[in-house]
């Protein structure tokens, strides 16, 4: 089993002494939350809170995404990074694969790259991308990304993007393995035809049933035997009992956290403490886990 470490909303100049201590403490990665702006206005609702608020997001810091694995990566040398997930379909896809393989060719390959479609209406229109038919644009986001980070010439001709060939360089040694993020029935889909690997939000949905959806679709699309990552934000993942009955599921990595990333208002944990938790975490379940 591999462990992530889970940290967002904080003090931005927690992040890299929290990057150091997870890689001595033997997480395997840290994820990196995505967010772009908080409209003043909004009727959107959060999928992954019981009663869909997001006023937790109000003026919570957030680094841009690949800004912060780049600094992340600088002062690391084996902890992978998982965006969790990146708002792709908002985005030029092109340019995510810029920064993409650059930040790849940069950590040597440490990148996993979590994408998921956006829940806010608002990230679409201050991007200038329509809202209406966003899961076909992913898709074609997706594809995009994986083509030009193959490192020849790719082009693409699609409903939304029309590219010639292009190739971009440097490219890195090894594919980047792209997760989606999502609990719908395209988010599995997408998954598991697309994908690499899926992420788990959390929240309420039955963890087993989402999975059995997800192997129900792998195994009707011929890919039961691929590699395939699955992530999961769990209860089991805190105990090493806990973590063995996540294996036993096919799970391939733990998201794990030590606070309520909910609350509202600033965090006011400090450093010292958060390193503390993760550390007595390594000590008891990663070390047992995988001992």
């Amino acid at each position: 089993m591999r462990f992530t470490y889970a940290e967002a909303m904080t003090d931005p100049s927690f992040y890299l002494p929290l990057a150091r201590a997870a890689e001595a403490a033997g997480y395997t990665s840290m994820s990196v939350a995505d967010s772009l702006a908080y409209p003043r206005e909004s009727d959107s609702t959060y999928p992954y809170t019981a009663d869909g608020n997001r006023e937790f997001l109000e003026d919570k810091a957030f680094i841009e995404t690949f800004t912060l694995i780049a600094a992340m990566g600088a002062v690391t040398s084996t902890l992978r990074f998982t965006p969790f997930v990146l708002k792709l379909p908002v985005r030029p896809p092109v340019l995510v694969a810029k920064q993409a393989t650059s930040i790849a060719c940069l950590t040597g390959g440490r990148l996993g790259l979590g994408v998921g479609v956006s829940p806010w209406r608002e990230d679409f229109q201050v991007m200038g991308v329509p809202w209406e038919r966003r899961g076909k644009r992913m898709d074609e986001a997706i594809d995009i990304v994986r083509g030009l980070a193959g490192g020849g010439y790719f082009e693409f001709h699609g409903e939304f993007f029309d590219i010639p060939a292009i190739k971009m360089t440097p490219a890195p040694a090894e594919p980047i393995p792209i997760l989606v993020g999502g609990h719908s029935e395209p988010a599995l889909r997408r998954a598991a035809v697309r994908g690499d690997g899926w992420m788990h939000g959390g929240g309420p949905d039955d963890l087993d049933d989402l999975l059995a959806r997800l192997n129900r679709i792998r195994e009707a699309e011929g890919k039961a035997g691929d590699p395939f990552e699955i992530h999961v934000i769990s209860p089991d993942a805190y105990t090493p009992d806990g973590v063995k009955r996540l294996e036993d599921k096919g799970v391939t990595d733990v998201i794990v956290g030590f606070r309520m990333p909910y609350a509202k208002g600033p965090d006011t944990q400090p450093l010292d403490k958060k390193i503390a938790a993760l550390e007595r975490f390594a000590e008891t379940v990663i070390a047992k886990a995988n001992g």
